[in-house]
């Protein structure tokens, strides 16, 4: 089978010795490079495969640099407090139900909201996060599956929603650093990830439930 690869770094594709390799110095979780650019990302495309020509392996450089805009910070603004009996992390997931759905409608079911989770388990899968940073042992506190899948869902549904509340395509990660700093689950997940590492619970269990820059690893 005819194998391409296209790469955003340099040394992994050095290291693995694709049989076709394509360096693409794009920001990391941009493979093709720019959002919403068909024509950019099919010239990506057509590159990548004018590689299957090669007889012999070979690693290329796509002509055209992406800079990673990894300062800029996205400001989107978080519902209003509705139910003051609810945490407000559940309040927030809940608040933000009609965001997500409208980004569903104009983006498609790519968000990443129902890997495992539908929709509807948002606010209950922050809730077993709730109760790990408030204490309970996370065999215990009824993750509605892998914990590192559930995060993903988590956020995946909060980016999702973010996507229509701002007028714009947010640079690489900076939904992902909102998401992370700026909201009530992602300073939920943070506490829960804090009390497994505390607990002394494998890291591999912990370690995933936010980009890996959110917490000292050792």
């Amino acid at each position: 089978m005819a194998t391409i690869v296209l790469g955003s770094i340099r040394e992994q594709l050095v290291n693995t010795v694709p049989p076709r390799g394509l360096f693409c110095d794009f920001p990391l979780g941009r493979p093709l490079g720019k959002p919403g650019d068909a024509a950019f990302q099919h010239r990506v495309l057509a590159h990548g495969f004018s590689l299957l020509e090669r007889s012999q392996p070979a690693l290329e450089d796509f002509p055209e640099r992406v800079a990673d805009e990894g300062s800029e910070v996205l400001v989107c603004a978080l519902p209003p407090r509705y139910d003051s009996d609810a945490h407000p992390a559940v309040d927030e997931a809940r608040g933000l139900r009609t965001a997500y759905d409208r980004a569903v409608a104009e983006h498609g079911e790519r968000g990443a909201a129902t890997r495992t989770l539908s929709p509807d388990d948002i606010p209950q899968a922050l809730e077993a996060f709730i109760r790990i940073a408030q204490g309970t042992p996370w065999k215990e506190a009824r993750i509605p599956g892998i914990p590192a899948r559930v995060a993903q869902d988590i956020r995946g549904y909060y980016e999702t929603a973010a996507l229509a509340i701002v007028d714009h395509t947010p640079a690489a990660w900076a939904s992902a650093r909102w998401y992370r700093d700026a909201t009530k689950a992602g300073e939920v997940i943070r506490s829960a990830q804090l009390a497994m590492k505390n607990a002394g619970v494998r890291r591999d269990l912990w370690a995933f439930l936010l980009p890996m820059d959110s917490i000292p690893l050792d």
